[in-house]
């Protein structure tokens, strides 16, 4: 089993002696990576970063481009901008500005934040764009921007700002940024975030105000700062059709617009929503088009449009930020439990057991590839029958322990013996005898989308695989919530191997956590981002760089406005007061906890670590 590497994986990584391995370069396997970072100390999930996956990606969306337009003799150019919203974490950000020097990759913010980021770490000729609603503050900045010598574009949202811009560009001192006006299109995308384009969308101006726009700047002498439009049709675009109606809406108004007067006017930026393939079955796919279709489509368009009108072929720009992001990064956890894992002949109870019980001693002992499937029929039947004896009194504890032991082991025979059937039995009987993997993560810290959206991300082991999983894997993370948990799908079925946690270690891999994932994840039960870590491919292997270990409990505290002395103050009186214990206990202790204090809240089962 591949587990559809071949169809999210995007040529990134092999399975080579059972392991799940990078292609590239020394070819280093992921399991060994992870075992290194934890021989120095860092347990629980990690968060695995490679910068040779974000420059591959910026590379590809720069030659498709390219490509495109050499061949349909395109007199436009091409260039591109990372939104910060989609991760903002230094270790992505500051890799992602080093590799995008040589393609003068720029950066796109949408919050006074994100603006500062963008000025103080982008390369110096790259571009910036800045999308989003601006106060005067806001405004203020991209002006400061231009005058650090940064080729910025501010996109107005609304007439309100670009009158701010008006005002504000009499009492600076002389450099204008760049004005690009959002068109609210009545094409938008599909899926999920298709509300992001439409009339109705949030954004952008509707064609009256894109023609007041332009009186306005005519009038204030500003239109030839005026030199750009915008759009944006939603994130995470399946289908091509969408794109070319949004394109032919765009590139007529581009037409227009200039005509109208902006002659100044020469880019058309498409905003985001190249997708990727976070599917890992082939009849499931989530996107249909490649990116060289798409860059055709975009170049052929934009061209035909502007020979018709007879107007030049503007500059374009995208701001895909999920196509260059999500493929980077890579969150590993160890699975601390399997939940039928105490279920072993070894706890069996001896005693006289009820004829139920002992059927299912029988049906244990005669199981085989023949009657396999009635068996385990006949087994989840039984323990039905018991635990409502059970229920009414007559069987007690030992009785129930018994069936529940018997009845995993008859699961776990039955699976095995039954691997070589007919796919589609074997799915009909997984569901009811999913096998519980306890992971030591959290969902709505590293997976929020799952969470929110039912986002599904490429899951798999990382070693193994060149042994047969056979058990139907629901996973739960270490959140008291009852949401914490991938469960099984029979339309999606995750299967996972049956190991021996008390010999074996076992990880998972959660793939395409790149894009939004960090910086949407939530504290909940106040757990953190996980220990982060670079890691650079060479000829000979592989460095780990950049380790961050995940915020301690403390930290956490204080982000949450605590004030961490008050914590310990209260703790150190609370013991001290205690009755219970000694002046070498209080000690004891008061060291336990402050050691608690300093370290992050995963778990730290030195037995599954």
């Amino acid at each position: 089993m591949n587990y559809g590497i071949d169809i999210w994986g995007n040529d990134n990584y092999i399975i080579d002696d059972g392991k799940v391995k990078l292609k590239a370069l020394s070819q280093p396997a992921l399991i060994d990576i992870v075992k290194d970072v934890r021989k120095q100390g860092h347990t629980g999930p990690l968060l695995l970063r490679f910068p040779h996956l974000i420059e591959k990606q910026i590379d590809f969306v720069y030659s498709q481009f390219n490509r495109a337009m050499k061949e349909f003799q395109y007199k436009g150019k091409f260039n591109a901008l990372y939104p910060l919203k989609v991760n903002q974490f230094p270790n992505f950000v500051k890799n992602l500005v080093k590799l995008g020097t040589d393609y003068n990759y720029g950066l796109e913010a949408g919050s006074k934040a994100e603006l500062l980021l963008a000025m103080a770490y982008n390369n110096p000729t790259a571009p910036i764009t800045v999308n989003g609603f601006k106060d005067n503050e806001m405004i203020d900045l991209g002006f400061i921007a231009s005058e650090m010598g940064y080729n910025i574009t501010l996109t107005i949202e609304g007439l309100n700002e670009l009158e701010s811009i008006i005002h504000t560009s009499k009492k600076r001192f002389g450099y204008m940024p760049n004005i690009g006006l959002r068109v609210r299109l009545h094409s938008s995308g599909a899926g999920v975030w298709a509300k992001s384009g439409g009339i109705n969308s949030k954004f952008g101006l509707t064609s009256t105000e894109l023609i007041k726009a332009v009186k306005l700047l005519e009038k204030n002498n500003l239109l030839d700062s005026f030199t750009m439009i915008h759009f944006h049709i939603g994130s995470q675009i399946t289908e091509i059709p969408p794109v070319k109606k949004a394109l032919r809406e765009a590139g007529n108004i581009y037409a227009e617009l200039k005509k109208l007067g902006a002659i100044h006017l020469n880019s058309i930026n498409l905003g985001g929503g190249l997708a990727i393939e976070y599917s890992q079955y082939q009849d499931k796919l989530l996107r249909n088009y490649t990116l060289s279709e798409y860059t055709n489509d975009v170049v052929y368009l934009l061209k035909e449009i502007s020979h018709k009108k007879n107007v030049t072929e503007p500059d374009i720009y995208i701001e895909s930020g999920r196509y260059i992001a999500a493929h980077h990064a890579l969150l590993v956890a160890p699975v601390l439990e399997l939940f039928s894992g105490e279920y072993t002949a070894e706890k069996l109870i001896p005693k006289k057991n009820p004829p139920l019980i002992q059927e299912l001693y029988d049906l244990y002992n005669t199981i085989n590839k023949n009657n396999a499937f009635e068996f385990l029929h006949d087994s989840i039947d039984h323990m039905e029958s018991l635990l409502t004896l059970f229920d009414l009194g007559y069987i007690d504890l030992e009785d129930r322990s018994n069936t529940e032991v018997l009845v995993n082991l008859i699961i776990k025979k039955a699976v095995i013996l039954l691997k070589d059937k007919n796919y589609e039995e074997l799915l009909s009987i997984q569901e009811s005898v999913q096998e519980r993997y306890l992971v030591n993560f959290s969902i709505f810290q590293s997976l929020p989308d799952f969470w929110g959206l039912e986002q599904h991300f490429p899951m798999m082991p990382l070693d193994k695989l060149d042994e047969e999983a056979t058990r139907s894997a629901s996973i739960w993370d270490i959140t008291c919530d009852s949401d914490g948990e991938i469960s099984f799908n029979p339309k999606k079925p995750l299967f996972l191997h049956d190991v021996d946690l008390s010999k074996d270690d076992y990880f998972l891999g959660f793939f395409l956590v790149g894009a939004y994932q960090e910086v949407l994840g939530m504290k909940h039960n106040l757990f953190t981002h996980p220990t982060e870590v670079s890691v650079t491919l060479n000829k000979e292997g592989y460095e780990i760089e950049n380790i961050t270990a995940a915020q301690s409990i403390s930290d956490i505290f204080e982000d949450l406005d605590y004030d961490i002395k008050e914590i310990e103050n209260n703790l150190k009186s609370k013991i001290e007061n205690s009755n219970l214990i000694d002046n070498n206990m209080q000690k004891h202790i008061l060291a336990e906890i402050n050691m608690l204090l300093k370290d992050n809240g995963y778990l730290k089962n030195e037995e599954y670590q």
